[in-house]
């Protein structure tokens, strides 16, 4: 692959994660103060983000693989989200917010398929080109807080006090409309159906046909496991902005880029810890470092006991990579030639969609539960909660998950 195609690819990425950081990290906090959300109302837009992955391979299974060039569609799905980030910057009350960050997130997760399935087309040996060109999207990521919080100042007390916070939807708009344009000079990519004739099945398109691999009981825990831990992370997503902003952590946006640094350092790791503690050990890392990071929000502060907060938002990439990016290697192994992919979109849908969706509920639900109690007991509280569920996640995983091989159970799916 020559430079200009690496270089082209790498913009793709950066923008398509600027986009979504410029107004994702803020969002708790955008919904309490300027529209008065309640825990529900926030939970409910927060479970489009799930919604949109579930609906998201329709979308490329049914229209990208087989009717439109990828970069083309990825293009018409960016000039929708600009307009939708607009109509969620114009809307004055949650109930009208919703139905925009719906359709976007549909099409924003489409997009984001898309931006890999662009990529991935383009390279000659993916395992080692692909990472190098990924880490663009979360150095996006990174800029995008950094910006908000360094250039324009928008998640300062006094400027949130007099809602600056909406500008996030106009930033993301804006560069939405750049990558829209930027996207029709991709290289080409078409329907992979026009060449190769084959047809996908609903179930396929879903992973709904990999489910046989759930007769592996190993498997099946670290499914159910996937699925659950999901519940703790969708607290970090709906409430961590809130609190670091509620508790008066000075730029709390640009220091939860430091999660994203952190990502990025760690999927370089992950070679090094999977190679000497294999695949048990090394998810067993992940879960149990989603309890540290919760019990360190529940009894950290923005003064003296700043270190723990940003402890507590450095071990995202342990908690992310160690568990999901592991997770989807011991998928892909498992899986064998004939799942890989249906495997792939099963552990995604059930992970992104069914996990998280359950998760922003039992935020939201617990969010309300705990409303009426003073701010520092709510927050500690509000954080115990993942930090249980987390602790008995990690219990299940490491009773029942055996890591045994898998030679002979394949002989199941047959």
């Amino acid at each position: 692959m020559n430079l200009m195609r690496r270089v082209q690819l790498s913009i793709m990425m950066f923008l398509e994660y600027f986009i979504k950081g410029a107004w994702f990290v803020t969002l708790g906090t955008y919904l309490t103060t300027n529209l008065h959300a309640t825990g529900f109302e926030t939970a409910n837009i927060f479970s489009t983000h799930s919604l949109g992955a579930v609906v998201a391979p329709f979308i490329i299974g049914l229209i990208a693989d087989k009717f439109v060039n990828a970069e083309k569609l990825l293009g018409l799905l960016h000039f929708l989200g600009a307009f939708l980030l607009y109509k969620m910057y114009q809307a004055t009350n949650a109930a009208d917010f919703y139905p925009y960050v719906l359709i976007y997130f549909i099409a924003y997760m489409s997009s984001l398929s898309l931006t890999n399935s662009i990529t991935f087309r383009q390279l000659s040996h993916p395992e080692k080109q692909f990472p190098s060109i990924r880490v663009w999207g979360t150095i996006g990521w990174i800029i995008s807080g950094l910006t908000i919080s360094y250039i324009f100042h928008w998640d300062t007390t006094t400027a949130i006090q007099q809602g600056a916070l909406e500008n996030t939807f106009l930033l993301g708009s804006i560069l939405s409309v750049i990558l829209g344009v930027y996207s029709f000079t991709l290289p080409k990519t078409p329907p992979i159906a026009n060449k190769t004739k084959q047809k996908q099945s609903i179930t396929e398109i879903l992973g709904l046909d990999a489910l046989k691999l759930l007769k592996q009981k190993d498997f099946l825990i670290f499914f159910i496991s996937a699925v659950l831990i999901c519940i703790p992370l969708a607290f970090y997503y709906q409430n961590a902005n809130p609190y670091l902003t509620a508790i008066g952590l000075p730029n709390p946006t640009a220091k939860m880029a430091i999660g994203q640094i952190s990502e990025g350092l760690c999927l370089l790791l992950i070679p090094f810890f999977f190679s000497r503690l294999g695949f048990k050990k090394t998810i067993m890392l992940g879960i149990s470092a989603w309890v540290v990071r919760y019990l360190l929000f529940a009894y950290g502060n923005a003064g003296d006991k700043t270190f723990m907060l940003i402890l507590g938002i450095a071990l995202h990439g342990i908690c992310y990579d160690f568990l999901f990016v592991v997770g989807q290697i011991y998928t892909n192994t498992i899986a064998g030639e004939r799942y890989k992919a249906s495997a792939q979109g099963l552990v995604t849908i059930a992970m992104y969609g069914i996990g998280m969706l359950i998760g922003f509920w039992v935020a939201g639900f617990i969010t309300e539960y705990y409303k009426t109690q003073e701010s520092a007991l709510y927050w500690r509280n509000l954080w115990l909660s993942p930090a249980i569920i987390a602790s008995l996640v990690f219990i299940l995983f490491v009773i029942m998950f055996k890591d045994k091989k898998q030679n002979d159970d394949r002989q199941l799916l047959q």
